[in-house]
């Protein structure tokens, strides 16, 4: 029921995309496409062309995944822009992906939960055989260290929005961590150089997707290039209460 109150809340409040835009979902370590399925609804209410699919991120090294990004492009319609918003691993698939493939018609990018800076928790976790089963081997390339894949991705050089979270279900797992997290990232981690804004929400790692507050920044941030930092979670009923 949620679910369909979300797409129902954004397609009063939110201004239809430009025509022929698409928008590409990379969801993260070990989710599938249904966990941007909210996200998805509410991009196609605002009339973007969406694509959101499965890839296999247990499956390979990071390397081995950067060809699933060309076939979700590669679905785009010619014509409009093509941005991207990830989750988690996601990001980092992304970064990775444009360091060696650049679209004439990128449009802009949103980040959801990235390890830019790497993870703690591999640092912590990432020689357990425990690990690399849950997370496969891409998710030991995550670490916070100089050579790990995030670390050497470079800066941003593209229209880039980063949303963070600050809010932990695991205290468990938050333990390796020294600031702010959401239980599997810091929110010091999710930061990339090149930036163009970069906003920390109270909601945990593994559904921020569904979060209101977050599915709204991402489409101000696809529409307008920035946060709207003011905005609160009353601000979008209130929005719907009075239209």
């Amino acid at each position: 029921m949620m679910r369909y109150l979300l797409t129902f809340l954004f397609m009063l409040l939110t201004s239809v995309a430009a025509a022929r835009d698409c928008v590409v979902l990379l969801h993260g370590l070990g989710r599938t496409q249904s966990s941007f399925a909210v996200m998805e609804e509410v991009l196609l209410a605002s009339d973007f062309k969406v694509v959101n699919e499965s890839y296999p991120s247990r499956g390979g090294l990071v390397q081995d995944l950067i060809g699933n990004v060309s076939t979700s492009v590669a679905k785009c319609p010619a014509g409009g822009h093509v941005h991207f918003v990830t989750h988690s691993m996601g990001g980092i698939l992304l970064r990775a992906w444009l360091k060696e493939n650049r679209p004439k018609n990128l449009g802009r990018v949103v980040m959801l939960a990235p390890p830019n800076g790497g993870s703690e928790l591999v640092d912590a976790y990432g020689d357990l055989a425990l690990f690399e089963f849950l997370a496969g081997r891409a998710g030991r390339q995550l670490g916070t260290g100089a050579d790990s894949i995030p670390n050497n991705l470079g800066a941003a050089d593209y229209e880039l929005g980063i949303i963070a979270g600050d809010r932990s279900v695991n205290p468990v797992l938050s333990a390796v961590f020294a600031g702010p997290n959401d239980g599997k990232v810091s929110v010091e981690s999710t930061k990339l150089a090149g930036m163009a804004d970069h906003i920390v929400l109270h909601t945990s790692h593994t559904f921020m997707m569904n979060n209101p507050l977050v599915i709204a920044q991402a489409l101000n941030f696809i529409r307008d290039g920035h946060f709207d930092h003011a905005l609160t979670l009353r601000d979008l009923f209130d929005r719907l209460i009075k239209r």
